[in-house]
């Protein structure tokens, strides 16, 4: 509805409904690449696509093919998949993989269909295997895991592991002060969101992207500023091509012919 609104008013803005349009998605994406990064990049996104066709080929051809099942079941996770991630990976744990790689994914996938008890369970189970594992990753989703099924302490015990592990983590920072807020620890939720910040502004540029998110979830203002001032832009752009396109119409008319009369 906000959108159909903004198309609206920009078409009675600059008269022109087909160029609003066009701008409003021109709009939208900008917005999303300089702020939350929901979006997918169509490149990225493609070839992670392919990607996924050719493991399928590749398991359709050699069913028991474990290493391709797992590497699949990754890629249909970061493509939100994570029902088909589950079922790509129940097979490798009938034939007995017990890796903590196997059940981090796993654990991850069942997280994400909303089976959380499950879901702690064998990410426990990871953790245990392997503690440090991609320098607290395990401790990130048993935070996460937690707090969606309302262990606040639980949530903060391994978040607070994790934020020692990797100190310069927005996410888990980020994903700490909701646990610190849902203990009543307001003032602590808030020093934790100010560190987090301060680590976001440290980070190189190239690295922001990931954290992104996260960090100007909590400072919401700012992406709304931003997407305010591409909005404008669209308007002012769209506006101006609306208005000079009569002069180049008109330019390119021929000449009227002469006149008899002449």
């Amino acid at each position: 509805m906000t959108s159909w609104m903004l198309w609206a008013l920009l078409s009675a803005i600059t008269g022109r409904p087909v160029a609003s349009l066009l701008a409003l998605v021109v709009f939208w994406w900008a917005a999303d690449r300089f702020t939350f990064g929901v979006l997918p990049d169509p490149l990225r996104a493609l070839g992670r696509a392919r990607r996924r066709a050719r493991l399928g080929a590749m398991i359709q051809a050699n069913p028991s093919d474990r290493r391709a099942r797992f590497e699949l079941a990754q890629l249909l996770l970061e493509a939100r998949r994570p029902g088909r991630a589950l079922e790509m990976l129940r097979p490798n744990l009938e034939a007995g993989d017990d890796d903590v790689h196997t059940a981090f994914v796993y654990g991850v996938a069942l997280a994400r269909t909303g089976k959380l008890a499950e879901a702690e369970r064998v990410l426990g189970i990871a953790r245990a295997a392997e503690p440090g594992y991609r320098m607290g990753e395990v401790d990130l989703e048993l935070g996460i895991v937690r707090l969606a099924r309302g262990d606040a302490d639980g949530a903060h015990e391994a978040l607070a592991r994790l934020v020692e592990a990797r100190p310069g983590t927005v996410q888990g920072r980020y994903h700490l002060a909701r646990a610190l807020e849902a203990r009543g620890d307001a003032e602590g939720a808030r020093r934790v969101r100010d560190e987090a910040w301060r680590e976001y502004r440290a980070v190189p540029a190239f690295r922001r992207r990931a954290d992104r998110p996260f960090a100007w979830r909590m400072k919401p203002w700012r992406p709304a500023a931003i997407a305010l001032a591409l909005l404008v832009a669209a308007a002012l752009a769209v506006r101006a091509v609306g208005s000079s396109s009569p002069h180049r119409a008109a330019s390119l008319r021929p000449p009227p012919a002469a006149s008899f009369d002449d």
